[in-house]
């Protein structure tokens, strides 16, 4: 089969490699569609794991083979497959941190070499305890890959959402119009909030005033604090969600968000970066500040009907679609996106 092998920062070969074999316990899927997430940027253009690796997580497909020992599993069935399952009975999984158990860490689908996704391929090995545990997720008839594969990347934003506790009503500013941005912003929609966009690129922000943002701002005018006041009758917002690693975005969030009010951390900092922080302003405020790094087990199912129900329109975060041979180019693409760039699907 062929994959998109990563031998190094700046050096991801298209070639081919042997289809995994199946265990009694593991199923082989044929890969249909994998997103291409900031994640694997970052593992493809910093050294942060030893190559060989075959990345992509966000996969959905067609079973075309079945160990003899996998239950309610049959090839020709279209799936997702979900990366990082739980262990469900250490102490992070029992006060349902999830993604804090030592082997929701520990990613084991593969395409071959070391585990890592492996969704880069035209076949991913899903290992048993992910096939008996939910890993794997039936696609509903009518609802093509292209949209399935978006059921991770909910996830990780439906877990951010409701670990924020964002109720009908309230203001939401959404720091960052970029596929995860808006998908923040639908997801509060939803759920009967009122979400306020920000970002830099103009094509950005019209695209989320688009999809149903209450409002959207460039984060570069020179009033907008005081326009997220003027729109929240001068409170400031309830939420706010940082879908871009900025200082400059954290500082805008702080200052707009209203006493007693809620900052996340949704996207992740380089390692070098340190915010200053006055903790009497959290102190004098009431500001809770708080950190969602990666998907929960308890709301995957919600995740899935949200996407499969169309309940959230991912299909429009689509921008780019590239064959699995062309992954550097949509990489390049991702890095230095052009106005309409938003979200890059593969397709094997």
């Amino acid at each position: 089969m062929h994959a998109a092998v990563f031998y190094g920062v700046g050096d991801l070969r298209y070639e081919q490699v042997p289809v995994p074999e199946v265990a009694a316990d593991e199923v082989l899927v044929q890969v249909r569609a994998c997103g291409l997430c900031q994640s694997d940027i970052k593992k493809l253009r910093y050294p942060l794991l030893d190559p060989p690796r075959i990345f992509g997580h966000e996969t959905s497909g067609t079973i075309v083979r079945a160990g003899e020992a996998v239950e309610h599993w049959r090839v020709g069935e279209r799936v997702v497959v979900l990366h990082h399952i739980p262990c469900f009975h250490c102490p992070y999984c029992l006060n349902e941190n999830y993604s804090m158990c030592r082997v929701y860490k520990e990613v084991t689908t593969t395409a071959g070499f070391a585990p890592a996704g492996g969704g880069f391929a035209e076949y991913v090995k899903v290992p048993g305890h992910i096939v008996r545990s939910g890993g794997l997720m039936a696609i509903p008839d009518g609802v093509s890959f292209e949209e399935a594969s978006f059921v991770e990347p909910t996830n990780c934003c439906l877990k951010a959402v409701k670990k924020a506790q964002v109720q009908p009503g309230q203001w939401v500013l959404i720091t960052g119009a970029g596929p995860i941005g808006l998908m923040f912003a639908m997801l509060c929609r939803q759920f009967g909030a009122k979400p306020i966009v920000t970002d830099l690129l103009a094509s950005r922000v019209e695209r989320a005033r688009a999809l149903g943002a209450e409002a959207a701002l460039d984060a570069r005018s020179a009033d907008l604090t005081a326009r997220i006041h003027a729109l929240t009758g001068g409170l400031g917002v309830d939420v706010a969600l940082l879908a871009v690693p900025s200082v400059q975005a954290f500082s805008q969030a702080l200052d707009a968000t209203r006493k007693g009010g809620k900052i996340l951390f949704f996207a992740e900092f380089a390692e070098s970066v340190q915010i200053p922080l006055d903790p009497n302003v959290l102190y004098r405020r009431e500001i809770d500040l708080m950190g969602s790094y990666s998907s929960s087990f308890k709301v995957q199912h919600l995740a899935a009907d949200l996407v499969f129900g169309r309940r959230i329109d991912v299909q429009a975060l689509i921008s780019d679609f590239y064959p699995l041979a062309e992954l550097a180019a949509a990489v390049e693409q991702a890095v230095h996106p052009t106005p309409e760039t938003c979200k890059i699907l593969i397709r094997p």
